[in-house]
């Protein structure tokens, strides 16, 4: 017998552009995203599972990965024009 996959939480869903934070896509938060990213980790580094539920949680958490880069990717974006608008905006003396 197997042990039962950790089910995924239901993705969350807002419209195009309603992101209100820099750190969510859609509503998902990075942080949420990495923690189940981590229980992934964790349920496959476990060895209780079988062939099958090791390759779909092995699915899952390559596509959790790759949203988590993607949000880290656009934090990165979004820091960089911050400080090209922080340095373009003031002159050495800080006005």
């Amino acid at each position: 017998m197997t042990a039962p996959l950790i089910p995924p939480d239901p993705p969350k869903l807002v419209a195009s552009g309603a992101a209100t934070d820099s750190t969510e896509v859609g509503a998902e938060r990075f942080e949420e995203l990495y923690e189940r990213l981590q229980q992934v980790t964790a349920r496959l580094e476990s060895g209780e599972l079988s062939l099958d539920d090791s390759l779909a949680l092995y699915a899952e958490g390559m596509q959790l990965a790759t949203r988590c880069q993607g949000l880290l990717t656009e934090a990165e974006q979004r820091i960089e024009v911050l400080r090209q608008a922080f340095d373009g905006g003031f002159d050495a003396a800080g006005r």
